[in-house]
């Protein structure tokens, strides 16, 4: 793991793999090991760059500097250029699907293809889950809590596949566990989040786009995808049956497949 000391933080990526750059964007107060399923699998066709974002696990943010959507997107096209890159193919997750969208937003000519997954465009139109996944939420009791990590993780599965594998559930539990999210970053991703909104926006989006969701997504439910999707130019849409937010660790050989099929398909020949 390597360090690219950035705009008030020390960053903490790694690089993995050969082909076109591949980004992967961490969901929600979540890093690099939320990869552990995907950068492996996909890093035989393609440069995969995982990272933590600023103040998350390894990651660190100076006194002072902020946390926000914009500023991750700023420091992933600072990772490129550190790395000599000039055209990346971006994939974001959940609240990674945000900091995907701002940088496709703010950097369209670095953007290759983009992968939206378990993602929304924000605002007010966005699809909300159930109160009870709100309220948890926003709570920071017991923030960095095996207890609390485990109810609140536990919920993003559907209940067939947390019953039966278990001891995936428990992996990705455990890697939570083992890096430590601080109350104050979880506060500023929240509230970057609450206020995030592409709404108006997204529509200048021209790279070619996935948009890909779990049919059973109770925490940023699939009407969220078709959303998207209305408002794209230039996108499709995969859904995963049987799946919930955490396709990519449920369904993770279906989704990487499909990753590695709309990524390959015209692939960028481009990428430094």
């Amino acid at each position: 793991m390597a360090i690219l000391e950035v705009h008030g933080a020390e960053i903490h990526y790694e690089v993995t793999g050969n082909g076109d750059t591949l980004v992967l964007v961490p969901g929600f107060a979540s890093g690099a090991w939320s990869w552990e399923w995907q950068a492996e699998a996909l890093s035989t066709d393609f440069r995969v760059i995982t990272f933590d974002p600023r103040g998350i696990a390894r990651s660190q943010v100076h006194d002072g500097a902020g946390i926000s959507i914009p500023v991750i997107a700023d420091d992933i096209a600072s990772l490129l250029d550190h790395l000599n890159i000039q055209r990346a193919n971006v994939l974001g997750i959940s609240f990674g699907g945000f900091v995907a969208q701002e940088f496709a937003l703010r950097y369209p000519e670095r953007l290759g293809k983009l992968v939206l997954a378990s993602t929304s465009f924000g605002g007010p139109n966005h699809v909300a889950p159930p109160i009870e996944v709100l309220t948890a939420f926003s709570s920071t009791d017991g923030l960095n809590s095996a207890d609390r990590i485990r109810r609140y993780i536990t919920t993003a599965f559907t209940p067939n596949f947390a019953r039966e594998h278990n001891d995936v559930v428990d992996r990705f539990c455990e890697l939570r566990e083992n890096n430590l999210v601080p109350e104050t970053i979880y506060r500023q991703q929240l509230a970057s989040a609450m206020s995030f909104n592409t709404e108006e926006q997204i529509s200048t989006i021209q790279a070619p786009t996935l948009v890909i969701t779990g049919a059973d997504d109770t925490i940023v439910p699939p009407q969220n995808s078709y959303n998207l999707l209305e408002r794209l130019d230039n996108a499709e849409m995969s859904v995963i049956e049987k799946a919930g937010h955490m396709a990519f660790v449920e369904s993770a050989s279906e989704f990487n497949r499909i990753i590695k099929e709309f990524l390959l398909a015209n692939s960028l020949k481009s990428n430094a």
